[in-house]
């Protein structure tokens, strides 16, 4: 019987999205459960099976679907296990692949959730028909897939391609998650503009700003965006403090791989120019001659949601294309 299907799941630390999916990257059904309300990742897989055996049976069982593609955090493409993955409960190494697969009956395969929307992009995205780009998303985290010569760079272990992390602050910002200081992700991510937020509202304590009508815990970069669409001069003032360094960080990272594009992708590129104009800025004015004004920078044109089932069905995919 011809396999018309993969199921597409994308495991957040507070939501897990799945979907079924055609050849043709469609997704026909869609559905969510709730991540962080389940202490162990047995009882997550139960819920899950709940919810989703009713989908796959509807487009005819098993026999119909080809695989299970899943994209998560710390997600170790080459044994589909979960390795410490700070933003979800459950500690340690847990081999989800392996559990979804004996609980469905039916073979998956496990990435990691940034690798796996750097797959949505290829296969159906704006990165289509590129060899060469790298996908940036910017929401909660900052995650990063790195595409060279057709392929998701993955490294020896599997991890390869935490853009995210590297330190563009020595000594700066405690990120909470990994101890590190002055990452990435704790400046360029939704947490992070919020971080920045809360600082410059300390350090400036007379100036003005419509930020200051909302609590310490209304504060997100959605009400930072609100400000900065209203002329707030430091709402404004954080992405362009934001923007700053995410570009100086993406220049880094065009030397190292020369990317035909980076793809921006996630909550924070709702906020489109105020954010997109200082990090063009900022990468062009950090690159060697050689490298400038020849990376275009894209916003992903999958629609946010979809793009992380999309990317995770891409891996049942990936040996035919």
């Amino acid at each position: 019987m011809i396999k018309d299907y993969a199921v597409g799941i994308d495991i957040g630390g507070t939501s897990t999205k799945f979907g079924i999916v055609d050849r043709k990257g469609n997704i026909l059904e869609q559905g969510r459960i709730r991540t962080d309300i389940h202490e162990n990742a047995e009882d997550f897989i139960e819920e899950l099976y709940d919810n989703l055996s009713l989908l796959i049976a509807k487009h005819g069982g098993n026999e119909k679907f080809k695989g299970i593609g899943v994209g998560a955090p710390n997600g170790n493409y080459y044994t589909g296990t979960i390795e410490y993955a700070p933003n979800l409960k459950w500690k340690g190494i847990i081999p989800m692949a392996n559990l979804i697969e004996k609980k469905f009956g039916i073979p998956a395969k496990l990435t990691n959730d940034a690798n796996a929307a750097a797959m949505g992009e290829m296969m159906y995205g704006v990165a289509k028909g590129m060899k060469h780009f790298i996908t940036i998303t910017l929401g909660t985290g900052v995650g990063s897939g790195i595409v060279i010569d057709g392929k998701i760079v993955v490294g020896h272990d599997g991890f390869a391609g935490e853009l995210g992390h590297v330190t563009v602050r020595p000594g700066g910002r405690l990120h909470k998650g990994t101890g590190m200081r002055g990452s990435l992700e704790s400046y360029a991510s939704a947490t992070g503009v919020r971080e920045t937020a809360i600082e410059f509202l300390t350090d400036q304590p007379d100036a003005p700003s419509l930020l200051r009508n909302y609590s310490i815990d209304e504060l997100t970069s959605e009400t930072v965006f609100k400000c900065a669409e209203q002329g707030d001069a430091i709402a404004n003032h954080i992405f362009e403090f934001t923007g700053e360094i995410l570009g100086e960080a993406l220049a880094n990272f065009v030397m190292f791989s020369s990317p035909e594009a980076i793809i921006l992708f996630g909550g924070l590129t709702k906020a489109g120019d105020l954010i997109l104009k200082p990090t063009v800025q900022a990468m062009e004015a950090n690159l060697i001659q050689i490298f400038k004004n020849k990376v275009k920078i894209l916003y992903s044109d999958l629609k946010e949601a979809d793009a992380a089932i999309l990317g995770a069905s891409a891996l049942v995919w990936e040996a035919e294309h």
